[in-house]
């Protein structure tokens, strides 16, 4: 069983940047995908990008390259999302998850279906203000 734990959210200004945590705690593999979603009131849950514990690959979708960076610390056991000129329409919560679901070779397509992640955590607040 994996645990999830967000942080880094909170209420900042349009234009500034947001580095976000997920700290994991129980088994993990080094295939294993660690992604970000988002969510807004009464949207449904969008991709942000997903990362391994092992390999270079990162995996975007379309409409979040370039603002978006997806690493990991694996000494810490901690993915990170750092979100740099931050706009009013990125107010969301965001959500860390970790899915066993996907064999090498998926793609950021596939990475985007929410029905393949196995553990989410209970997400961290993002407000922009214009």
């Amino acid at each position: 069983q994996v645990q999830l734990v967000e942080s880094g959210g909170g209420l900042v200004q349009a234009g500034s940047s947001l580095r976000l945590s997920c700290v994991v705690s129980g088994r993990t593999f080094v295939t294993d995908v660690m992604a970000w979603f988002r969510q807004a009131p009464g949207t449904e849950r969008e991709f942000v990008a997903a990362i391994r514990w092992s390999g270079t690959d990162r995996y975007y979708s379309d409409s979040m390259k370039g603002r978006f960076t997806i690493s990991r610390e694996n000494a810490k056991n901690t993915v990170y999302l750092q979100i740099n000129s931050l706009k009013p329409e990125d107010t969301a919560v965001y959500y860390c998850a970790a899915s066993n679901r996907f064999p090498l070779g998926a793609t950021a397509q596939a990475m985007a279906l929410t029905d393949r992640y196995d553990r989410w955590g209970q997400g961290t607040q993002v407000t922009v203000s214009s």
